[in-house]
């Protein structure tokens, strides 16, 4: 039986296994194999350009790889504990990393391997990050409670906020807009006004802890994510920043704590889509406007 249960592991391993991927077999394994850029459990990744992307894990360290290769391009050393969040200015520059270490570092993709600019302040772990269009300013959240806002050049904290019982899980900035939304283990989404670090609107609670947000690119709508276990909860929820009164849509169908939700990229022929992962092993693909699964 075990053997049996060997060989078929070993099948399905090399039948899905990426292309070029290290291990493979015949013509297309003559491609160059690369170490693994941690070496240790990633917790977060972001992409950085059409064919890199940034990863944070809990070898505290930061790499840029890239998609098409796995190759690690650039790795970033200066954090005392697990990296919890990565991510990118739009004009793919700048790397940003929150940690357990309670900071936030910036990096230079093309600059030295240090930290251009350090971002210290919160009191527990750092568990959001979002920074602005034009990269001069970040948004960062905690387990502390508080939400912060930083010049990226100077370092200097512009602004903080702290709510009871606001344990950030998430955050995401407006596209082309002073505003950024929040997840929290409070149950609730909220759409802060960075520029006077307020609460512009709560939406209704949910009945389980937010874990994840996402924003169209179109700025109009928002995606939040939601823990749960057994088939209870777990669902994904489309909100409408312009009409705040309620959800528009939601995504039931893992049995697990949905753990990250994103809108994806459409294409010409495509319906708007948007994909979601689990702790239940899946990631599911959804129709946006009538959530049916791809």
């Amino acid at each position: 039986t075990m053997g049996k249960l060997q060989s078929k592991i070993s099948f399905h391993t090399t039948k899905y296994r990426a292309e070029g991927s290290v291990g493979q077999t015949g013509p297309a394994g003559a491609s160059q194999q690369h170490s693994p850029a941690h070496t240790d459990a990633v917790t977060s990744v972001a992409a950085l350009k059409p064919d890199l992307c940034v990863s944070g894990g809990k070898d505290k360290s930061v790499a840029v790889s890239s998609w098409r290769s796995g190759a690690a391009l650039r790795r970033f050393i200066g954090h005392k504990r697990e990296v919890t969040k990565v991510t990118c200015a739009l004009d793919s520059s700048r790397v940003f990393s929150a940690s357990r270490d309670k900071t936030v570092m910036m990096w230079e993709l093309h600059g030295t391997a240090g930290p251009s600019q350090h971002f210290p302040g919160h009191d527990l772990v750092v568990t959001g990050l979002a920074v602005s269009p034009d990269a001069s300013q970040l948004c960062t959240g905690s387990r502390d409670n508080t939400v912060c806002k930083w010049d990226t050049e100077t370092g200097e904290c512009l602004g903080r906020a702290a709510i009871s019982r606001n344990l950030v899980t998430h955050l995401c900035w407006v596209p082309g807009e002073p505003y950024v939304i929040q997840t929290s283990e409070d149950k609730t989404t909220r759409v802060w006004d960075s520029r006077e670090l307020q609460v512009a609107h709560t939406f209704p609670a949910k009945q389980h802890i937010q874990t994840c947000c996402d924003v169209s690119q179109d700025g109009r709508y928002c995606l939040s994510s939601s823990s749960g276990c057994a088939g209870h909860g777990a669902e994904a929820t489309l909100w409408d920043l312009r009409q705040t009164r309620g959800r528009v849509c939601e995504y039931k169908g893992h049995f697990q704590t949905t753990t990250s939700c994103v809108f994806l990229p459409r294409g010409p022929a495509l319906a708007p889509s948007i994909a979601t992962s689990s702790s239940d092993s899946t990631v599911k693909v959804w129709d946006r406007d009538t959530a049916g699964r791809g």
